[in-house]
């Protein structure tokens, strides 16, 4: 039992169910009004493994690293749980299964490509290169946690009749928002955790930087990643548009007023603002994902706006 705990644990559990419920707005988004259940759960199955795959490889390669760092001292790797060469292998597994499943089973080859593309980011651009060079490591590294709503919208869109158009501009928006919201999410979890990068000779911003200006940098990417959220506004109806800008005020006050506490000298806690961002991402996901199984009149439908582009 102890062993099948430290493989799911390679795994990273928490950071999978963040990267799956990406996945279902987006494929809910793709085809509104209609929602293909059984193809959503094995999409999720097989988005599961490929995501389970890169974080078991992540694993592998800080492993060195984890075992300065008091937050990531007890995964298996570090603890002897299992051996590198253990998780390598179950890493590669996975990597095949994922591949075939998504090809074979959701019938599309263009996500099991994306996922191969997202497991070779992750581990040789991210963790191998910009992770231990450079404090924007996780601004373009964070580009890989951006992928499970393209792998969704690419089986989506591979199932869809000939003729539909399959509006992949709403997938790339879907990107960006998981773009610009990674980087205040992390380096407010960075800012209590500093003193563990340093020690483990990662950049992260808040180690290289003052916190007045790690929040800085909190605040304008949250701002970037508000105005994001609205260029999809078009695209769906009014229950999203009313989640998007509600929850959107929610997290920049939320991100200004840690700024300020941290520019007048007060004891802030940017935990809670990590916290937040996890609750801000579930709720408009939740929101869209709402919008999009009811499938009622878009916004741009109502004012007349052409949302068909490519």
């Amino acid at each position: 039992m102890d062993t099948i705990k430290a493989y799911i644990a390679l795994t990273k559990p928490r950071v999978i169910e963040l990267l799956l419920v990406a996945t279902i707005p987006a494929m809910l988004q793709a085809e509104r009004g209609k929602s293909n259940i059984l193809l959503i759960i094995l999409t999720l199955i097989g988005g599961w493994m490929g995501a389970a795959a890169a974080n078991t490889f992540n694993m592998v390669a800080d492993s060195d690293i984890d075992q300065k760092m008091g937050r990531t001292r007890a995964r298996p790797l570090v603890r002897h749980k299992v051996t590198n060469r253990q998780a390598t292998i179950f890493a590669w597994t996975l990597t095949v299964l994922s591949f075939l499943w998504l090809w074979l089973l959701c019938h599309s080859l263009l996500a099991a490509g994306f996922v191969m593309l997202t497991i070779f980011f992750y581990i040789f651009i991210y963790t191998k290169i910009l992770k231990r060079r450079t404090h924007m490591n996780i601004v373009w590294g964070g580009a890989a946690g951006c992928m499970p709503v393209v792998v969704g919208w690419a089986v989506i869109t591979d199932n869809l009749p000939a003729g539909v158009p399959h509006q992949w501009w709403q997938a790339i928006v879907l990107f960006l928002i998981i773009f610009f919201w990674t980087p205040p999410h992390t380096w407010a979890l960075a800012m209590k955790y500093k003193d563990d990068y340093a020690a483990a000779g990662v950049p992260m911003l808040p180690v290289v930087r003052t916190a007045e200006q790690v929040t800085r940098q909190i605040v304008w990417y949250t701002v970037a990643t508000v105005i994001v959220t609205f260029l999809l506004i078009p695209a769906a109806g009014w229950i999203y548009a009313v989640v998007a800008v509600g929850s959107g005020v929610w997290f920049l006050v939320m991100s200004i007023i840690l700024h300020n506490g941290i520019k007048n000298g007060k004891d802030v806690k940017p935990l809670k603002l990590f916290i937040l961002s996890n609750n801000y991402l579930a709720l408009l996901f939740v929101g869209l994902s709402v919008d999009a199984v009811l499938g009622m009149q878009t916004v741009g439908e109502a004012f007349g706006w052409t949302t068909t582009f490519f």
